[in-house]
């Protein structure tokens, strides 16, 4: 009465599908590189200085690749850039936690730091500045 199927079906396991899978440490990589790429376009705009090369280093370690740097001015006001910088930081420091990557997560901790400390002197300019080096 009814015609077997012939083909297979569509929820079939792709198992010998002919692509590379990457690993979960790959994709981490990868993942961990575009939160420092985007985190170091950030620093860069809030202007040069040794936090944007140690970030560069990072990502170049990664990638295999240094990172293509470049000051892409959004006229966004400082605060607005360091509470982005602070997310992607917060971010980085996720991932390079997940794939155990200790050099990444002590650099995003730190620049969490540094962004944290930039916005309290961005709200109080009366306070004193003893954290904010390296917040740029």
């Amino acid at each position: 009465m009814y015609e077997p199927i012939r083909s297979p079906s569509v929820h079939t396991p792709a198992d010998d599908a002919d692509f590379p899978h990457r690993s979960r440490e790959e994709e981490l990589d990868i993942q961990l590189a575009g939160h420092l790429a985007a985190l170091l376009a950030v620093t860069d705009e809030l202007g040069p200085g040794p936090a944007g090369d140690r970030i560069a280093e990072q990502v170049a370690r990664l990638r295999g690749a240094p990172p293509t740097r470049h000051a892409g001015l959004t006229a966004a006001a400082p605060a607005d850039l360091h509470r982005r910088a602070h997310a992607l930081a917060g971010r980085a420091l996720l991932v390079a936690a997940s794939r155990a990557d200790t050099t990444a997560a002590i650099l995003a901790a730190e620049r969490m730091d540094a962004h944290t400390a930039a916005l309290a002197a961005l709200a109080d300019p009366a306070a004193p500045s003893g954290h904010l080096v390296g917040a740029h």
